[in-house]
């Protein structure tokens, strides 16, 4: 099997398990739906290892893989495909989210144990890791943009979880709100580049900006600045990131699994994956470095005078988020990712 198909498979395997629970929640026994929502998980990280191994045994120069499904919509300049991105980058981020995420899934079928909503809560937290891979996976903006709004629905689903304290619904409905404006600054940065580039292809996009847009050039520095609130929106960032330490209201694998090792690198995730867009705009990666600078001291200093452990860990968990964002937009990839995947197992260990 090729790559491409691993990684396909790594796609549909939560899918099913959410689907398959969400449809059976009644009759499954809570024993059950943990293991298979947890093997669900286990199987897709197992086929991302085989994918990864794949893609490593080629050539350095072909390790760009890219699959498509389908035509989504096909309509004047505007060619939408139903396609995936398999790279060394995607895969980075398929590993921490199936590896961490099945050890998350393993942990709360035990902590869950005795919850009433025990079948609903793996049903949701498939559906997340479904749509954190949907994000990271995405060969094209249009499904960047319906994985980054269907991670921001399961985080408002997990968080509001125990629906019957107002804390928690109040918590749900705030991260939902500033997570969709953040999707609104991702679709209208999406905007400013396809008006460029003419086109909505990730790998094409990356071919085309230098040939478009001159260095720091107005349109494009907008844009970026746009796609950089969508990251600050999900990540947890100054000015946006009062919906984190509320989040803490849901389960603790829900604290573990979004808010520490998955969801709130996303922001991470995006400028690495549009670093050439970035490049071509050093304002814009100037800004977005400044203002993970001054997240991490910021959110630091806060949780010195918290008293609730959970809220401590969870500015904690804003200050190397903060750390992260600054390397990736100063350029130095490789510790900021290298960071991402060790803060994925410290803070989850934290948590839980």
């Amino acid at each position: 099997m090729s790559p491409t198909t691993f990684a396909w498979l790594v796609l549909a395997l939560p899918l099913a398990g959410s689907i398959f629970i969400g449809v059976n929640y009644k009759w499954l026994s809570h024993r059950t739906a943990g293991w298979i929502a947890s093997s669900a998980v286990g199987l897709a990280f197992i086929a991302t290892v085989l994918a990864t191994i794949g893609v490593q045994n080629r050539p350095e120069d072909s390790r760009q893989l890219t699959s498509v499904l389908w035509n989504y919509a096909v309509t004047g300049d505007v060619d939408v495909q139903v396609g995936i991105l398999v790279d060394p980058l995607s895969l980075l981020m398929m590993l921490v989210v199936t590896g961490v995420g099945s050890l998350i899934h393993i942990y709360a079928t035990a902590y869950m144990a005795s919850d009433k909503g025990y079948n609903r809560f793996f049903a949701y937290l498939n559906f997340f890791i479904f749509s954190m891979l949907m994000l990271v996976m995405a060969g094209d903006f249009v499904f960047l943009i319906i994985g980054w709004a269907l991670v921001g629905a399961a985080s408002y689903l997990l968080i509001s979880f125990w629906y019957r304290r107002t804390s928690a619904t109040r918590a749900g409905i705030k991260a939902f709100v500033i997570n969709v404006l953040g999707d609104v600054g991702l679709v209208l940065g999406t905007y400013f580049v396809f008006q460029g580039t003419g086109t909505l292809d990730l790998l094409q996009t990356f071919s085309e900006v230098d040939k478009v847009f001159a260095v720091n050039e107005g349109s494009l520095v907008a844009g970026c600045l746009l796609l950089l609130v969508g990251a600050f929106a999900k990540s947890a960032q100054v000015p946006l990131h009062t919906w984190l330490p509320d989040a803490m209201e849901g389960p603790t694998p829900v604290s573990a699994l979004i808010h520490a090792a998955t969801m709130v690198t996303a922001g991470v995730y995006l400028i690495g994956r549009l670093h050439p867009l970035f490049e071509r705009a050093p304002i814009a990666a100037d800004i977005g470095a400044v203002i993970g600078c001054a997240t991490l001291f910021i959110a630091a200093t806060i949780a010195l005078t918290q008293t609730d452990l959970k809220r401590v860990i969870a500015y904690s968990t804003m200050s190397q988020i903060g750390y992260m964002i600054m390397a990736v937009c100063a350029g130095a990839y490789a510790a900021g990712f290298f960071h991402l995947i060790t803060h994925a197992f410290f803070k989850a260990m934290l948590f839980l």
